[in-house]
């Protein structure tokens, strides 16, 4: 095949065509040949801050105005290959210091294409990160290369997971490349390698059906609800396999779908709020959820969060609240001073500022500033026990998340300040991969909290966080569809009133987040996730297509 599309003598001009093209031009064709050369070190894109361009599709806080939001934030990547595969030598979210963007880059390929001129190509995935908030937008990068020497640098954004903000994005700029200096490379060849290993098999979402003919699945169900443009990415676990649906973008499927980084938003207060705790409680014993906040955050020392537990917190009982109604405090003034804030006290003060108005425990008023308090208590008891510099994120991604396979791009969180030293927001702030998803709902429903052969998840706390402990389903909610929350994590009852299948009640747990992201955690100990930014919450129907399924060991 002749390239027509991102040519070596357009990545050779200083005048690149605007605007975006179509994403498999940055894709590894099926005819490439083994890379010519091999690139370590580290690649700097140029003049970032005054390239591209930019056009909004949905901006309605008229953030697109402004001028420095409308370009990229300082690159500067090392990386190393293995084979045809081009890995930074650091993965997940990292501050840029730009006012606007923080930066993470993926796995990419590098191989060898006719009319390149004896140069090798790369591409590489990307995503932009909002400042202080926890939406993503992915992109694609591509370069040729030889022994000391890089092209221009053509980029490109069509797609996101963000409900309030998006646009497509596009540049062409030089680049500079400074071969060597990367420390441990083999470790980390050898690292991606052993990673790439470890991910769950995966296979289309068609293939579900096929693997299980006799079960009637409709495949149909999936993704259904969901607004196509709307839609970043969708997955069905079972019996050990990620069934994956397709990366759609603005400009056709995502080159590296498998390195789709996804925000958390809310999922987190399951994923760090809840396994932080199991996890603690299987240190050091479940009465753990009972330390009071005032015992650990000084500034909680008012007589409003007197009796005011850990558990209280994550269960958004603290009796602290504005208003009772469903989710109107979220969305309300005090809520958005806490998101606005940057600092850690100013974050603090915010999520300390709810009047006092019922006894912790009984009345539940959602508050993502809540889960944030849980964490900073959860984070001194930490401290207490394990001496002074512990973090308890630090805890839950080496104690947690990496025994549960894990990978690195998922490993970061969002901290106050902007800054790796300050204070993981708790409540919002991760991030994920088809593959990282997957492994989180294994461990839960289908692994029963065991990780490398450990037991990380208390099982008592796990079973009441499921809905499988009858005496502790948690908190009714109110709204129009009264849901249990326990521990940060959701449940919806099912019965025959929802599908003449359901012979039995029984509840599906799930994590939600912000926009239009579920993770569904099934009785058969399947699981479904799907991220999507159009406010649209669509998974009920896989519930029936789960319950096809022969249950699983767990769950």
């Amino acid at each position: 095949m002749t390239r027509t599309v991102l040519t070596a003598a357009e990545l050779a001009s200083t005048t690149a065509p605007a605007g975006t093209v179509p994403n498999d031009a940055f894709a590894l064709p099926a005819e490439a040949m083994m890379p010519k050369h091999t690139f370590e070190g580290t690649l700097t894109l140029n003049d970032v801050g005054s390239s591209g361009g930019l056009t909004a599709l949905k901006d309605p806080y008229g953030y697109a105005t402004l001028a420095p939001l409308r370009h990229l934030p300082p690159v500067s990547v090392q990386l190393v290959q293995n084979g045809s595969h081009l890995v930074p030598v650091v993965r997940g979210v990292q501050y840029t210091g730009s006012s606007y963007w923080n930066l993470a880059v993926g796995a990419g390929r590098a191989w060898s294409e006719k009319g390149d001129r004896g140069q090798s190509r790369a591409s590489l995935p990307f995503s932009l990160v909002e400042r202080n908030a926890n939406c993503v937008h992915n992109g694609v990068l591509t370069f040729l290369f030889k022994k000391n020497k890089v092209s221009n640098v053509r980029y490109q954004i069509t797609s996101e997971t963000c409900q309030y903000f998006q646009f497509d994005m596009w540049g062409q700029v030089s680049a500079s490349y400074t071969p060597g200096g990367i420390v441990n490379a083999a470790d980390i060849r050898n690292a991606y390698a052993t990673e790439v290993a470890d991910r769950l098999p995966s296979k289309p979402i068609s293939t579900l059906a096929t693997d299980n003919p006799g079960a009637g699945i409709d495949l149909s169900a999936f993704g259904r609800g969901i607004t196509p443009s709307a839609l970043s990415a969708y997955g069905f676990v079972y019996d050990g396999v990620n069934y994956v649906g397709d990366c759609p973008t603005r400009q056709g499927a995502y080159p590296f779908c498998s390195q789709l980084l996804l925000p958390s938003y809310s999922t987190a207060k399951s994923a760090f709020g809840g396994l932080a705790l199991m996890h603690l409680a299987q240190k050091y014993g479940p009465d753990v959820s009972e330390e009071l906040l005032e015992d650990h955050i000084p500034e909680a020392s008012a007589p409003s969060w007197d009796d005011v537990t850990i558990d209280h917190a994550l269960d958004m009982t603290t009796g602290n609240y504005s208003s009772a109604g469903y989710q109107a405090d979220e969305a309300g003034p005090t809520m958005s001073s806490f998101f606005l804030a940057e600092t850690y006290t100013d974050k603090l003060t915010a999520a300390l500022s709810y009047p006092h108005k019922a006894a912790p425990g009984s009345i539940w008023t959602y508050h993502t500033s809540d889960t944030f308090l849980a964490v900073r208590a959860m984070d001194d008891v930490l401290e207490e026990r394990e001496g002074a510099g512990s973090d308890i994120f630090a805890m839950l991604r080496d104690e947690v998340l990496e025994p549960a396979g894990v990978g690195p791009d998922s490993l970061t969180t969002l901290r106050t300040d902007n800054a790796p030293t300050g204070a993981p927001f708790g409540g919002y702030g991760m991030f994920w991969t088809q593959d990282d998803i997957a492994k989180v709902a294994k461990l839960l429903v289908a692994d029963d909290g065991v990780a490398g052969g450990t037991q990380v998840l208390h099982p008592g706390l796990l079973d009441a966080s499921l809905q499988r402990d009858a005496s502790d389903r948690g908190i009714t909610t109110g709204g129009p569809t009264p849901f249990h929350y326990n521990n940060g994590f959701w449940a919806r009852d099912f019965s025959s009133a929802d599908n003449a299948a359901f012979t039995s009640p029984f509840s599906v747990p799930f994590m939600s987040g912000f926009g239009g992201i579920t993770v569904a955690l099934m009785p058969n100990a399947s699981s479904y996730y799907v991220f999507s930014d159009n406010n649209e919450f669509a998974w009920r129907d896989v519930v029936a297509e789960s319950n096809k399924l022969d249950p699983m060991t767990g769950g």
